[in-house]
């Protein structure tokens, strides 16, 4: 489903972020990116949802060439990708449904499909009994819930959480790496950049681990480290 080939990333200060990455990820797939802060976890992200674009060599998704697309199918790429952010970067002014739905209305999905569609979601992540909240009501694990449940709102064939449990406590981690497992079951390839050594261990999935821009370690049902 999504294919790294030769891919480099140089920055424009000189930093090799990513050299020679390939790599093959297939449908259905749930894989954690592990490595130290500046390996390139976070830059092989980006480059899925299109906000970095590789120095070198192409990148495929379901045989579509991102290097090669116009910048206006890039909205349509992105409707197809749910993404799941660290700091949450929810709106602190709408409700926990408004949150859900922005998107939605934003691409002008019909009223009656947006309502059963978030409904759908809040079932799934547990919090259908408090949609009328404000995010500064909520816990920190339920703010990261409504993201949740906001990127996969449009049933997106690919997940992307870049340290989605970077600010949360150990047994509210457990909870949220539970219920992106169960987004995987439903078939949504789920990609997971995370720190969180405990999770990892605990969750076996597939691992690639970066060091330096490059894949030194690519095992099914890895752990963090060897």
């Amino acid at each position: 489903m999504i294919r790294f080939k030769n891919i480099c990333k140089t920055f424009d200060n000189g930093f090799n972020a990513l050299e020679n990455i390939n790599l093959e990820i297939s449908r259905n797939e749930f894989v954690y990116f592990v490595g130290p802060s500046g390996a390139g976890k976070t830059t092989l992200l980006n480059m899925i949802l299109k906000l970095e674009k590789p120095s070198q060599g192409d990148l495929y998704i379901d045989n579509c060439n991102l290097t090669r697309i116009k910048p206006h199918q890039i909205p349509y790429l992105r409707r197809n990708i749910g993404v799941i952010f660290q700091d949450f970067k929810l709106l602190p002014r709408r409700t926990v449904y408004e949150n859900i739905a922005f998107a939605l209305r934003a691409t002008h999905v019909p009223r009656t499909r947006i309502r059963r569609q978030v409904q759908q979601v809040l079932d799934l992540v547990g919090l259908e009994e408090k949609s009328s909240h404000l995010p500064s009501e909520l816990s920190g694990g339920e703010q990261q819930r409504i993201c949740i449940a906001r990127a996969i709102v449009n049933n997106p064939p690919i997940l992307l959480a870049d340290e989605p449990t970077g600010s949360l406590d150990p047994d509210t981690s457990w909870e949220i790496m539970q219920l992106l497992s169960k987004i995987n079951a439903r078939e949504t390839t789920v990609l997971v950049a995370t720190h969180n050594k405990g999770l990892v261990d605990d969750i076996r999935k597939r691992v690639i681990a970066l060091h330096c821009g490059h894949i030194i370690r690519d095992e099914q049902m890895g752990k963090y480290t060897d």
